[in-house]
């Protein structure tokens, strides 16, 4: 035991060491790869709120000739829809995918998917009118319901403890960012001489770009990619705590340690109230300010991109002062996450309770407290978002799969509720029923996450290392590991 607890030791003492090397500040594959992952959450968003976009110019006479639908107001929600319709169903099973065989091949079909849709999307709104746009639609939320889950394992294995709020920041701002470019490109190539059909053009070319360059470039771990040195390798498996690919094959799902975790329950309501909250916002926001306050923030590009911008760079903004107070050790992990998801929680929705509010014509105002809404939720990237990595690196595409599942069943719920609620959209009194539902979830799905998310692994991470004799092969481990260190430590010298 006494040479195990030096070799332990020792593994640590050489970890802490090697963090402040020339590998951890220089720029490695793991950022090339990150930054992939950010340019898919990017293009992957901006093809899905394509076509809120194109379709009011789908639907409206042009000059150039380009077909026009006479589709009606339910058609249309039908249409806009049925992405999610798809986007449920593969969620779990993604995860289960990831986590067996990893994330790469499954980015790469759900992006290629993706192109090849959006470039036949066209034809098949002029083939099969409205019918064959929403197949399409299903089809690209199959293929993205792969997305978000290989790419939660694909962070697991590649983003080191010290950088992982960065990064996870990074990787998932990329929404923001892709709904913020796909406002701006979409509308004005709807008025364009090439029409509405080259939003999906565009769309589908940039995909399949990218599907190209993840195929070169991407990897699942750093332990099966072609392009990373070994001293990075080394620093990275180290400290990302994740196990290597080939043996989590031979690693069944703990599924009813998972269920029974009260931390993963923490992270599944924060994820379910962040859904309804937000696609709240997102979706019934603008009708709203339009119908009660006078506000028509949706007919205006910058009042309907400036609280995704704030979201965007504000994100940037507490993804490194999470990183700062881990790496100098100001406050644990399980903190520090509680922290920024009370922002991204409960600073919205005492925003939100203040909007309700707000007199009818207040413009200034009015846009003020949305951006501040929609802004501070930009911490729930260093919240709970990034958390499943923190419990789990070997399984976090399984439990981002089972928490983006349930999550996204609540964000279609945001607007039925509104249905269900709101008899007369000019009615104040309705609407802040709606706005207290969003309230409640925020409030008492993060007082959950407070009272029982912890920030350390879970025993379950390695459901295999029970026995003495699998405490003697971790002690090998360590002894290897310890005597690769040194033997890079040596090298710098």
């Amino acid at each position: 035991m006494r040479r195990r607890s030096t070799s332990t030791k020792k593994v640590f003492e050489n970890q802490n060491s090697y963090s402040d090397d020339d590998v951890e500040s220089s720029f490695g594959m793991r950022h090339v790869v990150i930054f992939l992952l950010f340019l898919s959450t990017v293009t992957s968003y901006a093809t899905r709120v394509s076509m809120s976009l194109a379709i009011v110019a789908m639907t409206k006479p042009n000059e150039h000739g380009f077909p026009v639908f006479e589709w009606e107001q339910s058609i249309r929600d039908t249409i806009l829809s049925s992405f999610f319709w798809g986007y449920i169903v593969l969620q779990i099973p993604a995860g289960l995918l990831a986590g067996r065989f990893g994330g790469k091949m499954l980015i790469f079909v759900s992006m290629i998917i993706t192109g090849v849709v959006n470039l036949f999307t066209p034809l098949m709104a002029t083939q099969g009118d409205w019918i064959a746009v929403c197949a399409c639609r299903i089809l690209m939320g199959l293929a993205q319901g792969l997305l978000y889950p290989s790419i939660h394992g694909v962070i697991g294995q590649w983003a080191p403890l010290s950088e992982r709020s960065r990064m996870g920041t990074i990787v998932y701002s990329g929404s923001q960012l892709g709904t913020i470019i796909e406002m701006v490109i979409a509308g004005w190539l709807s008025e364009s001489k090439w029409g509405w059909p080259s939003v999906f053009y565009v769309a589908g070319i940039t995909c399949v770009v990218f599907s190209v360059l993840w195929y070169i470039f991407g990897a699942s771990t750093p332990g099966t990619s072609r392009w990373i040195s070994k001293e990075e390798r080394k620093f990275i498996e180290l400290s990302a705590g994740a196990a290597d690919i080939n043996e989590q094959k031979k690693v069944s799902t703990p599924w009813k340690k998972i269920w029974t975790s009260l931390p993963f329950w923490a992270i599944l309501l924060a994820h379910c109230g962040q859904s309804l909250g937000f696609w709240t916002l997102l979706t019934e926001m603008p009708s709203y300010m339009d119908k009660v306050l006078g506000v028509a923030i949706k007919d205006n590009g910058i009042y309907s991109a400036l609280p995704y911008l704030a979201m965007y760079i504000l994100s940037f903004v507490f993804s490194w002062v999470a990183d700062f107070m881990i790496n100098r050790n100001i406050l644990s992990h399980g903190t520090i996450r509680k922290i920024f998801n009370t922002i991204s929680f409960w600073g919205p929705a005492a925003a939100l309770l203040g909007l309700c509010y707000i007199p009818a014509g207040h413009v200034p105002l009015a846009v003020a407290m949305l951006t501040v809404t929609v802004g501070l939720n930009g911490a729930h990237y260093v919240g709970f978002l990034i958390s499943h990595i923190d419990l789990s690196p070997n399984f976090a595409s399984t439990l981002m799969g089972i928490t983006n599942g349930c999550g996204n069943i609540f964000s279609i719920m945001a607007p039925l509720s509104v249905t269900l609620i709101v008899q007369d959209e000019h009615s104040a009194s309705e609407w802040r029923k709606v706005f207290f539902l969003s309230v409640a979830f925020y409030f008492l799905s993060n007082l959950f996450f407070i009272l029982f998310y912890t920030g350390t692994v879970q025993p379950w991470n390695e459901p295999k290392m029970k026995s003495s004799i699998e405490e003697g092969v971790k002690d090998k481990q360590s002894d290897k590991a310890a005597t690769e260190l040194e033997k890079i430590e040596d090298k710098k010298f």
